[in-house]
């Protein structure tokens, strides 16, 4: 071959007609060869050879023209430049995968063993997967005759040759150069070896001087340790009965100062009752104020569930409200007259959201203000508990200096340093316990204040329950009035209404006339523009009077556009209905907000748009 691209054995397994299957390892060479034809410069040749058998051998030269027919037949889709490459990849992968125990890609060699007159066997690149065998590449070999094997098996000996030449030279040249380092390490031996010994004379020599040195030495220094093992032994006995002296001196000082000790002992003990005394008055109440705090809790987990309840229902008729809107679209003739009142209630409904959301905010202060309540509460009966353990610990020190005092055996400027710490320990451990009730005093103060708080955030959700029912029972009573309204008007001109509103087939139903009658949620209506009449005389007036004052009211009616946009969940308004709006509608009739007060109770909302008057609510 020209140029080898490819040579590794892999294993293949062989199949036969006659015999059965076996797994061998097979060398693999994928190269180019020069080719005969002067068209084409290159052919790709494959060759199967096996290292343990010498006449196994299968020869495969693929040209271009031979690989266009083999690309036909195959369905391949790779060019005849790139075919080698991509051969050579496949092959990559059947050796990564032969060690494993169900290998995804594999080669398999179809023969007729033995061979029989050239015939060509098949190498097969296989790809097993649960439903079959896909066989990526077949090419046909042909087994080498004996000229081929010849050329084979003399290409296999020059090789052999030239390795084995090349590994004389190797042989050759390693020999010479162990022989030069074997040499240079004699020569370096001899000279350590001389060193050696004159070091070994030289260091003797040494030990002998040092040794006659020392001898001499160790003499004169015994002769001086006597010397001064005299004097010293003078000057102990005169240190001994100087310090025998001044050790009855000593004595006489601590016996005085024991008696002092004694007295201080007892205004220690004194104190200490004292200390005992007022911690039981802090555990009183602590406990006192963790009471407390679990009522505070438990009111706070009351006022959340009454507050979830409040939002429910808000959601409930923020619902109604979408319905009402689409039923307001389908009866914008009759509902025209009555845009001002639902403009002003939604801005009522407005300023008692805002209302909520501020209460709601104020809550969560509160809520916050207890957890870190909660937390100084820990810290301070922690520090308590660390106070009781100094104490326990202070008892103990006092017991051992007793029981020292009466031994009378340990060293009395020991005793005094100790005494000083202990009383600087209890001088700090009273002025921590000054602070601690100085911080227990400032707890309880915000305690109260917080209390006070949370009655008054109390009282203001009470009221604003009451202010949502009162305005419930207003609505309730406006719905009514409508609904006799509007059965007043159909009783008087029957033909004048679409079929879709009502009809006489739906009169007669109970559940058909509830469903056409027109229903407003809490915050669509405002009691200005419904006359003052009508609340004296209660649920019972005459419908026509509301009619006729309505009528008589000199500005345009018609929905604002704004009720005419598509909102969330409900239907668009028809194109008809926005015409009338258009021409209905001046720019002109906007309503403004009441003035919604900050101090004192909220008021109710007839209370806003009729100061003096008191109206008649149907019971709810």
């Amino acid at each position: 071959m020209a140029e080898e691209l490819f040579c590794k054995s892999a294993a293949v397994l062989i199949k036969c007609k006659d015999c059965e299957d076996r797994r061998e390892n097979v060398r693999l060479t994928v190269g180019w060869q020069s080719s005969s034809n002067l068209a084409h410069k290159k052919d790709l040749a494959v060759r199967l050879t096996d290292d343990t058998d010498p006449f196994f051998l299968y020869n495969l030269t693929i040209g271009e023209e031979d690989f266009q027919s083999l690309k036909n037949q195959q369905g391949l889709l790779v060019e005849f430049s790139a075919f080698p490459q991509r051969f050579i990849e496949l092959l990559d992968q059947c050796i990564r995968e032969q060690n494993k125990e169900v290998p995804r890609f594999m080669l398999q060699l179809v023969t007729q063993y033995p061979a029989l007159d050239r015939i060509p066997a098949s190498l097969d690149i296989i790809e097993t997967n649960p439903f079959k065998h896909l066989t990526h590449l077949s090419l046909k070999l042909l087994p080498g005759n004996d000229s081929d094997v010849k050329k084979y098996l003399a290409i296999c000996l020059q090789n052999m040759k030239i390795e084995n030449s090349s590994l004389q030279e190797r042989l050759h040249r390693t020999e010479e150069d162990l022989t030069k380092r074997l040499s240079i390490t004699q020569q370096t031996l001899a000279e350590k070896s001389k060193e050696l010994d004159r070091l070994r004379n030289e260091w003797a020599a040494h030990t002998n001087l040092l040794a006659n040195k020392h001898s001499q030495e160790v003499t004169t220094e015994r002769e001086k340790a006597l010397q001064a093992q005299t004097q010293y032994h003078h000057q102990l006995e005169k240190q001994k009965k100087e310090t025998e002296a001044a050790h009855n001196q000593t004595l006489q000082q601590l016996e005085s100062r024991l008696a002092e000790m004694e007295a201080i002992t007892k205004d220690l003990t004194e104190r200490k009752y004292k200390s005992e005394s007022s911690i039981r008055e802090l555990k009183a109440k602590l406990v006192s104020m963790e009471e407390e705090c679990q009522r505070s809790k438990q009111e706070v987990n009351s006022l959340r569930k009454e507050n979830t309840t409040l939002d429910a229902e808000c959601h409930e008729k923020e619902k109604l409200l979408n319905q009402l809107r689409t039923r307001t679209a389908v009866l914008e003739q009759e509902v025209k007259d009555k845009e001002q009142v639902v403009a002003r209630t939604t801005e009522v409904f407005e300023s008692t959201q805002e209302h909520k959301k501020n209460l709601e905010e104020s809550l969560e202060q509160k809520q916050q203000q207890m957890g870190k309540l909660e937390a100084t509460v820990k810290s301070l009966s922690e520090e308590l508990l660390k106070a009781n353990e100094i104490i326990k610990k202070l008892q103990g020190d006092m017991k051992k200096l007793m029981e020292k005092i009466r031994l009378k055996n340990t060293v009395t400027m020991q005793q005094e340093k100790l005494i000083g710490e202990k009383t600087q320990m209890l001088q700090k451990e009273e002025q921590e316990l000054k602070e601690v009730q100085q911080s227990l005093r400032q707890k309880e103060e915000e305690v109260c204040k917080l209390q006070e708080q949370l009655d008054a955030t109390v009282g203001k959700l009470e009221e604003s329950k009451q202010l949502l029912k009162t305005n419930e029972n207003v609505i309730s009573w406006l719905n009514k009035q409508l609904n006799e309204n509007k059965l007043a008007a159909l009783q008087e001109t029957p033909g004048s209404f679409e079929p879709s509103t009502i009809s006489s087939s739906n009169l007669s139903r109970p559940g058909a006339m509830h469903n056409s009658l027109v229903h407003f949620s809490p915050f669509q209506l405002n009691p200005s523009s419904i006359p003052a009449t009508e609340f004296k005389s209660g649920p019972s007036a005459s419908t026509p009077t509301l009619m006729a004052a309505s009528l008589k009211s000199s500005e345009p009616v018609g929905l604002d556009l704004k009720y005419l946009q598509k909102r969330e969940g409900g239907k668009p308004i028809s194109s008809r209905g926005a015409l009338l709006q258009k021409a209905s509608c001046p720019s002109s009739a906007v309503s403004t907000r009441p003035p919604v007060p900050k101090q004192g109770n909220p008021p109710t909302v007839m209370s806003a748009y009729f100061p003096g008057q008191q109206p008649r609510l149907p019971a709810s």
